[in-house]
C-alpha cells in the first residue's frame, strides 16, 4: 500500500503513488471538462461575427457530441488494451488542434469539421471516463465510489475556472482569442497522462480470464446495464443543451451576458459539492436510488424555471440546483458498472453507456438550435427535458446493481477485509 486506506489493485512504478495518480486524473478531468464547458459562451458572439444562425453553431457542437459519444467506447477499448497514457496524450493534441481550427473557421462546414469532428474526437480520446477508470484501479473497492465522486468534482472545478475566465478573455480580447486560450490549456493534459498507470493485468477481477468481446456481450445481456444506458441518454440531453444554449437563453431574456457566464460557473461550483456527495451516498445507499432522486429533482428544477419570473436571482438559483444534480449521476452510473461487472473492462463498458449520454447530447444541442431558429424560443426543449427526467427516474427503479456471480467472492472478501 502507498497510503493508509488506499490499496493498489494494479502494479505500477514506485513513483506512481495512489495519491499522485488520483491528483493527475483529477487535473486531466479539470482541463478536459473545463475547456469544453466554455464553448456555449461562444455561441452568441461567434454567430454574430460570422453572420450564422444559431443552428449552424448548434449543429457543429451536436456533431461534436455525437463524435465524442461514438469515440469514447473506441478510446476506452484502446485504453483498456494499451493503457490510458498514450490515448490521452494523442487525444489532447487532437483536441487542441480542433479548438484552434474553430477560431479560423469562416464557414459552417469548417466549423463542423474542426469544432464538430476533430474536437469531438479529441474530447473522446481525453474522456474523463478513461481517467476515472485509471483512478479507481489504485484504491480499495470500498473507496471506489468516493474516488469517482472526487474525479467528477474535479471536472466541475474546471467548469468553475474556465467559464468566467473564458468570458473575461472574450470581453477583453475577442472570442477567437478565447479559443486559442482553450487550445493551449488542453495541451497540459499530455504530460499529466503519463502519470497514470498502465494496464498490466490481463485477467479479470477474480483471476478468471475474460476477453473484451465476452465482457461486452455479458453486459448487453444484463437488463440493468441496458436500463442504465437508456437512462444516461437523459443526462446528456440536459447537460449538453444547458451548456451550449443557456448563456444565449439568458441573454435573450434581456439579462447581461455575465449572468449566463456566472450561471455556468455556479453550475460547476455546485457540481463539485453534488458529485462529492453523490460519491459518498453511493457508498452507503443503493446507487440506483440516488439516480431516481437526481432525475426526479431535475424535472422539478426545470419546471420551476419555466414558471418563475426570469430574474438574475432565479437564474442563479436554477444554476445552483442543477449544479448539485449536474454530474452527480456519473459516480453512481459508473459505480454501478464497476460494482456489477468489475474493473478490468470498466472504461469500455462505461464508454458504451456514455455513448447513450452523447446521443442525448446531440439531440439536446441540435434540437435547441433548430427549435430556436424556427420558433424563436427554447420553451419546448425545456419541457421536453422535464418529460425525459420523469422517464429516466422510472427507468432506474428496476435496476439490479448486485455484482455478477463471478465477482461476488471477491466483493465479499473485500468487504470482510475492509478497515471500515
Amino acid at each position: 500500500m502507498d497510503n493508509p486506506g488506499l490499496g493498489s489493485t494494479v502494479p505500477r512504478g514506485r513513483w506512481k503513488t495512489a495519491l499522485l495518480v488520483i491528483t493527475a486524473g483529477c487535473l486531466i478531468a479539470l482541463l478536459g471538462f473545463g475547456a469544453r464547458s466554455a464553448y456555449g459562451l461562444l455561441l452568441e458572439p461567434m454567430t454574430s461575427a460570422r453572420g450564422w444562425g444559431r443552428e449552424t453553431f448548434a449543429f457543429a457542437l451536436a456533431i461534436q457530441n455525437l463524435v465524442w459519444g461514438f469515440g469514447v467506447p473506441l478510446a476506452s477499448m484502446l485504453a483498456d488494451r494499451y493503457g490510458p497514457s498514450r490515448v490521452l496524450a494523442v487525444g489532447a493534441i487532437v483536441y487542441a488542434a480542433g479548438t484552434w481550427g474553430m477560431a479560423t473557421s469562416t464557414t459552417g462546414a469548417g466549423l463542423t469539421l474542426f469544432g464538430g469532428i476533430l474536437t469531438g474526437l479529441g474530447i473522446a480520446l481525453t474522456s474523463f471516463s478513461i481517467a476515472l477508470a485509471a483512478m479507481v484501479k489504485v484504491v480499495e473497492p470500498g473507496r471506489q465510489s468516493l474516488v469517482l465522486g472526487i474525479g467528477t468534482s474535479a471536472g466541475s472545478l474546471g467548469q468553475v475556472i474556465f467559464s468566467p475566465l473564458s468570458q473575461l478573455v472574450i470581453a477583453e480580447y475577442g472570442w477567437d482569442s478565447a479559443l486559442f486560450f482553450l487550445a493551449a490549456s488542453v495541451l497540459v493534459i499530455v504530460p499529466l497522462a503519463f502519470v497514470l498507470p498502465g494496464n498490466t493485468d490481463p485477467g479479470s477481477d477474480t483471476g478468471i480470464e475474460q476477453g473484451l468481446g465476452d465482457a461486452i456481450v455479458e453486459a448487453l445481456r444484463h437488463r440493468g446495464y441496458v436500463l442504465l444506458t437508456l437512462g444516461f441518454f437523459v443526462c446528456g440531453f440536459h447537460v449538453a443543451f444547458i451548456t451550449v444554449h443557456f448563456p444565449a437563453y439568458v441573454k435573450d431574456l434581456g439579462l447581461a451576458a455575465e449572468v449566463g457566464a456566472y450561471a455556468i460557473a455556479i453550475i460547476g461550483l455546485c457540481n463539485i459539492v453534488g458529485s462529492f456527495l453523490s460519491g459518498l451516498a453511493g457508498q452507503r445507499w443503493p446507487k440506483k436510488s440516488g439516480l431516481v432522486v437526481i432525475y426526479s429533482l431535475r424535472a422539478l428544477a426545470i419546471a420551476g424555471l419555466m414558471i418563475a419570473d426570469k430574474t438574475p436571482s432565479t437564474i442563479y438559483l436554477f444554476a445552483a440546483t442543477m449544479g448539485i444534480l449536474w454530474l452527480s449521476t456519473v459516480p453512481l452510473t459508473s459505480g454501478i458498472v464497476a460494482q456489477v461487472f468489475g474493473l478490468r473492462f470498466m472504461a469500455t463498458l462505461f464508454g458504451i453507456v456514455f455513448l447513450s449520454h452523447q446521443l442525448g447530447s446531440f439531440l439536446g444541442v441540435w434540437l435547441g438550435g433548430y427549435l430556436y431558429d424556427h420558433t424563436g424560443t427554447y420553451d419546448l426543449v425545456w419541457w421536453t427535458g422535464v418529460a425525459l427526467s420523469v422517464a429516466a427516474a422510472l427507468i432506474h427503479v428496476p435496476i439490479n446493481e448486485r455484482p455478477l456471480p463471478r465477482l461476488r467472492p471477491t466483493v465479499e472478501q473485500a468487504v470482510t477485509s475492509s478497515p471500515d
